[in-house]
Formats: C-alpha cells, structure tokens, sequence
C-alpha cells in the first residue's frame, strides 16, 4: 500500500490567514463541510482563498454555459433511464423473454457501476475527461440498443449506456459547484431542472412514437416490422443525448476545475484556470502563485500512488474526517437509498400504474395513456425551479427545502389513492410530480455542497450509486408485487416522511452557515 504523500507546511504566513470561527472551522464559499482546519491546514487555508477569488471574479458568461452544458447531463440521464421502462412492453411482445424486468434492472446495473466508476476516477485522475466522454458513449450505445436484433443484447446496450450515464449527474454537480461563486450556489438545484426537461422528453416520445408505430396488442406478440415504435425512441433519444455530447466539447473549453488543482498542489493551473476566466471578462483577480505557495502542499488528498487501495481509502476515511462530517455522508448516503427506492416505485413504473386504472377510469386507448404520462413528466420541470427559489430564501434554506417538499410528497401520495376518475388521476399525478422534484431536485444539489472537495466526486458517486442499488431493488420488487395497485403509492409515501425527517437533522446547512 502507498502512504500519505509527505508535505513541508508554511502556516505563519499572514498571506494564508482565512478567520475561523468560533468552533474552530474554516469559512469556505461552497459550503466545504469538512473541518480542514484540523484535518489539512494547508488545504483549509488555500481553500479559502481559492473561494475568495472566485467570488472576486463572480458569475460570468462561462458560468452560464456551463448550467447549460452540465444541464445536458442531467437532462441525458433522466431520458435515458426512462427509456426501458417505457420500451419494456413492446420489446416484451416481440422478443418474449423469459423475464421481462431485465431491461429495467441492466439500467440499474450499468447506472450503479458508472456512477461508482466515474465518481472515483474523478476524484483520482481529474474530471475533465469524464466530463467530456461520458455523454459520447451514452449516446453511441443507446443509438445501437435501438437495433438490438434480440432481448439479450437489448440488455446488454441498456446496461453499457447507463454506464456512460451512470457519472453525468456525479461530475455536472460537482463541476458546476467548484466554478461557482458562494452566492450563486442556489443554481445548482435550479439546475435540477434539466431533469424534468429529460423526463418531459422521455414522455413526448413516448407518446409521438408508441401509439402510432407499436403492435395493435402487445399480449399476442408482434414482429418487427409492425413494432418500431420503441426502436424510433432510442434513436431519438440515442440522438438528442449525441447532439449534447458534441455541444458539450464545441461550445466551452473546459478547463480542469480549480479546486482538483488545488487538490494536486498545482497552483500554478488554479491560477492559470481562474485568471483566464477573469481576464475575458474583465473581472478583477488578485490572487496569487506566491500566496498559495506560502500556505504550504496539500497532505490529505492522495496516497503516493494514484493505484493504490490506500488512495482509495483516503478518499472515502476523507468522507468521515470529522464527527460531523460522518454524520453528514452517513446521512446523505441514507437518503439516496431510500429516493431511490421510492422515486422507481411510483415513477419508473407509473405506466403499469396508469395502464390499470383504465379500467376504473374509462377505457384508455394507448395515445390517451401516453398523453398522460407526457403531461405528467413535463410537471417535473417546476419543481427544480421552486426549489432553487426556496434555497435562497432563509426562512427554508437546503434542508427546510428538502423536508417541504418530503412532506407535500408524503401528503399528496396517499391523497393519490382517492382519486376515482380521470381528471382526478392526472391531476394527483401532476402535483406529485411537481413536489416531489422540490425536494430531489435539492437533494441533488445539497449532496455535492455537503462533500469536501477532495472527495466530492467519490461521496457523490457513492451517493448516486446507493440510488441505483435500491432501483434494483425495486424492479425485483416490481417482479413479485403488483404495480398496478396502489400499494407501491403508500410504500412510497411512508418513504418520503422518512426522508423529510432525515432532511431536518442534517448537521450542515450551506445557505445559512458556510463555516461547516
């Protein structure tokens, strides 16, 4: 095993005084929720100028490219992560599998791989690479699992797209964060809505080519040729996410971000990264080489050898460096587990749901069921929005958020259960649909605010891939239960409570206290 890489520390200087607070902590701009003062004083120091010159040069152009850019991601992983719920009928009637939940449980598979792997080698070798490769392969193989001449390579594509996706919503998060000034840290939820904007595309799709292109009934199986309908959705989607992956590397030049510079003690490129920023837009930059330097190498970062399990356990023994940043990854790790139980139960799975109540409702044709789920997916724009205004605001800030939209989530599911005509349905739909992305929608971005730079990417990941366990979990849920009755809707429920308790007794709040 390799060891901690040795530093010589300089901490008199007075260019690398940052005033703690009372407890000891260190003030840092992105809500670094690690007591580095103690851990890393190098770190802690350079951390708090890094931050005190972005904020110096604050919100540019390039920031706004990149909400869009990083957008994409998010967009790209919602849509895509929708697709075999979608397809799983109609690719069910042509090919006939023996189990017909394997293409919703490879997406899981490739999804929790991707967002371990992606996660962890960010945070080892850098994010830009990934960044930049990650919406490429997702795209090339969704094009490819629309030709898929069997059930068995339809899998296998589903499983090796959702890798490439697996680290969009880990590195656009992260990105996004360590370029934004303090005061704009609000933008990282507000991006959540890109999420809806995936989901509304999933469901207009749907809706353009599964009524009009599929088998007149999907129980008596079908060919080929008279069901195109799912194959025209992976090439659409396969499309639109290959259009972003280009977008991606053409519009920005990214640079890798200042503070996984810091990280390799490269001051030398944090100054580079943030000066060329500030001189296109004529920003004022006074941080320096000299004043980094002085402040010493970074220690805690990485093992000597990149290879190492030790840099691997640097990363995640970082995630629990203090008692309360322990508390915090424990909790934030337990919250993605439980969203991503209750986030398929009700939304992967949401056209068995709505398929059943055809029969409580009237008769609904395949357009009318479609319809509804498009109208129904577009509601998830809204609430990303909400919840980046509330974040602003102190009276909710993150947490208060999040436990909000938690509880209306709660409310308006078991309120679900009543509904008994169409309108009804749709409308419970929409308004869960609207309140439950207020509070995913902060989770997303309080969970990379929660995490220390160092080890962000491997804390995000790992966070993202507890999501994805438990979406397997509920595809082997959805195999023995019934989805189409409403039992899903009051376990879902139960799991929101939950989840707004848990969002309350978060140690951290990045909009009120940024000395965590």
């Amino acid at each position: 095993m390799g060891s901690l890489t040795p530093t010589t520390t300089k901490l008199s200087s007075k260019e690398c005084e940052v005033s703690p607070d009372a407890s000891g902590n260190v003030a840092y701009g992105d809500a670094e929720s690690v007591s580095a003062r103690h851990v890393d004083p190098a770190l802690s120091f350079k951390m708090g100028l890094v931050n005190d010159a972005i904020d110096q040069i604050g919100f540019t152009p390039y920031h706004l490219k990149l909400f869009f850019l990083n957008g994409f991601g998010y967009a790209a992983d919602s849509l895509l992560a929708f697709l075999p719920s979608i397809a799983a009928t109609n690719v069910a009637a042509e090919f006939n599998p023996a189990y017909r939940r394997a293409g919703q449980l490879s997406l899981y598979i490739g999804l929790l791989f991707g967002a371990l792997f992606w996660g962890i080698t960010a945070d080892i070798i850098g994010r830009k690479w990934a960044f930049n490769t990650s919406l490429l392969m997702s795209a090339v193989f969704t094009i490819v699992a629309g030709a898929a001449p069997n059930y068995e390579s339809w899998t296998f594509f589903n499983a090796m797209l959702a890798f490439g996706a697996g680290g969009n919503l880990v590195l656009d998060t992260t990105v996004f964060l360590e370029y934004l000034p303090h005061g704009k840290t609000w933008l990282i939820t507000l991006m959540a809505a890109w999420w809806g904007v995936g989901q509304t595309l999933a469901g207009l799709f749907a809706w353009a080519f599964l009524p009009n292109f599929s088998c007149a009934s999907a129980a008596t199986g079908c060919s080929r040729s008279e069901n195109q309908g799912w194959r025209y959705l992976y090439y659409t989607a396969g499309g639109v996410v290959f259009v972003m992956s280009i977008l991606r590397v053409t519009i920005i030049r990214f640079h890798e971000t200042p503070k996984f510079s810091l990280c390799q003690n490269d001051d030398e490129m944090v100054i580079k990264t943030l000066g060329s920023i500030a001189e296109k837009y004529n920003r004022p930059f006074t941080l320096t080489v000299h004043q980094l330097q002085q402040c010493g190498e970074v220690s805690t970062s990485h093992a000597k050898s990149r290879t190492s399990i030790s840099e691997l356990t640097i990363h995640y023994r970082g995630l629990f460096s203090t008692r309360a940043q322990g508390l915090s990854t424990a909790l934030l790790w337990l919250s993605w587990c439980l969203i991503g139980l209750a986030y398929p139960l009700f939304y992967i799975f949401l056209p068995d749901y709505f398929a059943s109540r055809g029969a409580d409702f009237g008769d609904m044709s395949a357009y009318l069921t479609w319809r509804d789920y498009a109208i129904t997916n577009t509601l998830a724009i809204p609430g990303p929005v909400i919840a980046g205004y509330m974040c602003k605001t102190k009276l909710f800030g993150r947490k208060y958020t999040m436990a909000f939209g938690g509880v209306l989530s709660m409310a308006f599911l078991l309120a679900y259960t009543t509904a008994r005509n169409a309108a009804a349905n749709l409308g419970f739909s929409c308004v869960i649909s609207i309140v439950i992305n207020i509070y995913y929608g902060t989770l997303y971005a309080y969970t990379p605010e929660a995490l220390p730079s160092a080890h962000r990417a491997t804390g995000n990941g790992t966070a993202v891939a507890c999501n994805r366990f438990f979406g397997i979990i509920s595809v082997v849920i959805a195999t023995f239960a019934d989805t189409s009755t409403s039992v899903p809707i009051y376990l879902c429920a139960a799991l929101f409570g939950g989840l707004a308790v848990i969002s309350v007794i978060f140690p951290f709040e990045p909009a009120r206290n940024h000395s965590l």
